[in-house]
């Protein structure tokens, strides 16, 4: 790996040396609201090269001196052309104005076919725009339900915004939000996302040759940017849906210098519900809501510096209340998170992102009856701290390198109860601790007319913290000894280097041929025994136990459009090698970590999936919208679970399919719809029942040998958009949830009635369904 790293230094360093060069550089930002356009193409017509903006708008180009027309572009903005003498480094600075009118012409310009150029496999950007212009459940746009659409990503079943990319666990993806990681991304058991698209600015998933910038999951990168608010002028958007709305503030504090965003959001379930809940109900005070709070703060020193602050709190609440038996039960649980960054620009080449960064993630339990009470307390904290530098001598390469600290803080599951004046298990909670440490190198670079590399390294350390106690237990799970660690104590330490290559070969202007292979670790792990992630899943540590989880995943793929750019197509072919995958072992549950590591209750395997994505887009006119279709198989093996036998992942699926199309036909009013299909879930059913001692035992077939039937749905939705009435414009949405009201399958469950005695006894296996035909209503409005 050393070798590895310093023919990367070599070759960047060697790069230098070119004749006499001037940079162009600036900040690309929208007219009307001073935002950084996130990803705008910088595009110089005599080369037939450009760049792209980073996260803040800011962009650079290094070029021989001389003439250039350059082209400023963004989708659906009109595009700007700067006549540029370059004799000397200059500062261009430029903000783009959306357009009225969407022609071919604006929007081929502003694609440039970036899937073709681009060396980068398995990358997709979102506009949030198109987002809200999809079918959305119940009213509520869901960024996690639209990507789900995408080939290679599935979801994790009806009502669930957990999502599984090539094969990968919930757990394997890094879910990024203003750089801060969201450990839990649903609200309501999964039926929703956290994210809130009225606070969002951009959406980029990273599914296949993961730059070495990024780390610490082994299937994807889902990186969410919020806006940053209008600097300009005064602006407020809210709506108003079925079971929650909406309401985001956002304006200058210093005009052109500052500004400010505020977007919160809550349902109203228990609020419309609770007062036709008579006193006399039995569960009368029982209910479930949940809420969630963006804010983010800006201010531009000078061209130079620039600082963002962010946060997120969002939290869930559910009660339960039965008069009769006396029993209460509350669940809170929720994430929240800040963010603090520091721009720099050292020279017109060289940018510097400073972050400090918090991310918390809790879940709580509470339940009493009488003289008893229990509580239960999980969680996970990080402490980060990062320095991402990027570096741009020239149109034809970049570099990035940084490093990455992060301090870890989790809390297992603990317990304390109360019976009548006796408390049992009420020690302090012991919180498991560790650190991880990145440093990474990547390089970007043009080689000859056709060649594109992308060649990255990252080395990581990761330890674990005292102070802890290893419970050492004998062969039947009963403590034998105990192996206590001092505070600071390093228990474990890992230490591992991660290549990350990929190769862009171009065949033509609209055709080019792309490889990649990375490497990558993870360190912490999500312990579950659910196939949906519930709250109650627990984040544990890698340790003397629990090893690194390591992937290997190997990807080629063909990318073509046609007619300018108005279509894109490609074909990607992955292959994933999985090694240290754990699960519960056998007859194990969360609740047997209450006196043990977590650890003890594990298993550990190995993963493997293979597969191939097709995807057609019609990027521009009146119609748009896609196509994505997934051939894959994905399995596990465990020792210790299905006598070491393979078994298909719970959510191996042969076959995936989504469609999606957009129709404007006027300014007024626009049409969506939304078709998926896929292979039905896995999992574990009785084979066989036996009557023995007066009870019935089950005898189960092999893991994940049954298949549900096929999961298909179609979702429809109109939005008509009234002519303004001055500055208030307001748009109505009307959408219908699974339009043939089909009866997907969610959980399968046994029904036994009848009596062995008189042979009446029978079994018979029950479908629970959730949703059926659901049609819905929301306003929306801005000023």
């Amino acid at each position: 790996m050393k070798k590895y790293l310093v023919i990367l230094i070599i070759i960047s360093y060697s790069a230098f040396a070119s004749a006499q060069n001037f940079t162009i550089s600036g900040y690309v930002s929208d007219k009307k609201s001073g935002e950084g356009l996130i990803g705008a193409t910088v595009y110089i017509q005599e080369l037939k090269k450009g760049v792209a903006s980073n996260n803040y708008g800011f962009y650079s180009i290094t070029l021989p001196n001389g003439n250039y027309s350059v082209d400023y572009m963004y989708v659906g903005y009109k595009t700007i052309t700067q006549k540029v003498s370059l004799t000397s480094d200059q500062k261009v600075s430029l903000a783009l104005e959306v357009s009225d009118i969407t022609t071919d012409e604006i929007v081929v310009s502003a694609e440039r076919g970036e899937n073709v150029e681009s060396s980068q496999m398995g990358n997709i950007s979102l506009p949030i725009q198109q987002i809200k212009t999809l079918p959305a459940f119940m009213g509520e746009v869901d960024i996690l339900k639209t990507i789900q659409l995408l080939p290679g990503v599935q979801s994790a079943g009806e009502g669930n915004s957990g999502f599984y990319v090539r094969g990968g666990g919930p757990d394997q993806n890094l879910i990024l939000f203003d750089e801060a990681v969201i450990y839990n991304a649903s609200h309501l058991f999964g039926f929703f996302s956290v994210f809130n698209a009225d606070a969002i600015n951009s959406v980029n998933l990273i599914k296949g040759g993961m730059p070495a910038q990024y780390g610490g999951r082994l299937s994807s990168v889902l990186e969410i940017n919020m806006k940053d608010g209008n600097n300009q002028s005064f602006h407020a958007e809210g709506g108003l849906g079925l079971i929650s709305s909406r309401l985001t503030l956002q304006g200058p504090i210093v005009k052109g210098k500052s500004s400010f965003l505020v977007s919160g959001r809550r349902t109203y379930i228990d609020v419309l519900v609770n007062p036709f809940i008579k006193q006399s109900s039995p569960y009368k005070g029982s209910g479930y809501y949940f809420y969630d709070l963006n804010a983010k703060l800006n201010y531009r020193f000078s061209d130079k510096d620039r600082l963002y602050f962010s946060m997120y709190y969002g939290k869930d609440i559910f009660t339960f209340k039965q008069k009769e038996s006396g029993f209460n039960l509350t669940v809170p649980w929720g994430n929240s998170t800040a963010s603090l960054r520091w721009n720099h620009l050292f020279s017109d080449k060289l940018f510097l992102n400073t972050s400090l960064v918090y991310s918390e993630y809790n879940f709580e339990f509470g339940g009493e009856q009488e003289d008893f009470e229990m509580k239960l307390f999980s969680g996970i904290t990080d402490y980060n701290a990062k320095l991402d530098f990027t570096y741009m001598p020239s149109i034809n390469q970049q570099m990035k390198f940084g490093i990455n600290y992060t301090y870890h803080i989790f809390t297992p599951s603990s317990v304390s109860a109360r019976i009548g004046d006796t408390y049992i298990n009420a020690d302090q909670i012991k919180d498991q601790l560790a650190d991880e440490t990145a440093l990474y190198y990547n390089y970007e670079f043009d080689l000859g007319a056709y060649l594109k590399i992308n060649a990255g390294l990252r080395g990581t350390l990761f330890s674990q913290l005292g102070p802890f106690d290893r419970y050492i237990n004998d062969d039947f799970g009963r403590k034998e000894d105990t192996i206590a660690y001092k505070s600071g104590e390093r228990v474990v330490n890992y230490k591992n280097a991660e290549p990350r290559f990929s190769v862009r070969l171009s065949l033509s202007d609209v055709s080019s041929f792309k490889a990649a292979y990375t490497q990558n670790y993870q360190y912490i792990h999500l312990a579950n025994i659910s196939s949906v992630s519930l709250p109650t899943d627990l984040w544990v540590p890698s340790s003397t136990l629990v090893k690194p989880q390591f992937s290997q995943q190997y990807a080629i793929g063909y990318f073509h459009n046609f007619k300018d750019n108005m279509f894109e197509t490609s074909v990607e072919l992955y292959y994933k090698q999985m090694d240290n995958m754990l699960e519960y072992a056998e007859g194990k549950t969360p609740g047997d970590n209450l006196s043990d590591n977590t650890d003890n209750n594990l298993t550990f395997g190995k993963g493997l999936s293979y597969g191939a994505e097709f995807f057609f887009k019609k990027a521009l006119g009146k119609t748009t919208g896609w196509i994505g279709y997934t051939l894959s198989r994905s399995t596990r093996q465990f020792d210790d679970i299905n006598n070491g036998k393979v078994f298909p992942a719970k959510y191996d699926r042969t076959h995936d399919l989504s469609f999606t199309l957009t129709h404007v036909p006027n300014a007024k009013w626009s049409f969506s719809t939304v078709f998926v299909f896929a292979t039905g879930n896995s999992l574990t059913l009785p084979i066989g029942r036996y009557f023995i001692e007066g009870q019935i035992l089950s005898q189960y077939g092999e893991r994940n040998s049954y298949r549900m039937e096929p999961y298909h749905r179609l979702d429809l939705s109109a939005t008509y958009t009234p002519t303004p009435k001055g500055r208030l414009q307001s748009s109505w949405n009307f959408s219908i949830y699974n339009a043939y009201s089909r009866q997907n399958p969610y959980f399968i469950y046994f029904e036994t009635i009848g009596n062995i005695q008189d042979g009446s006894l029978t079994t018979s296996a029950k479908q629970v369904s959730l949703f059926p035909i659901i049609p819905s209503v929301t306003y929306n409005f801005k000023f």
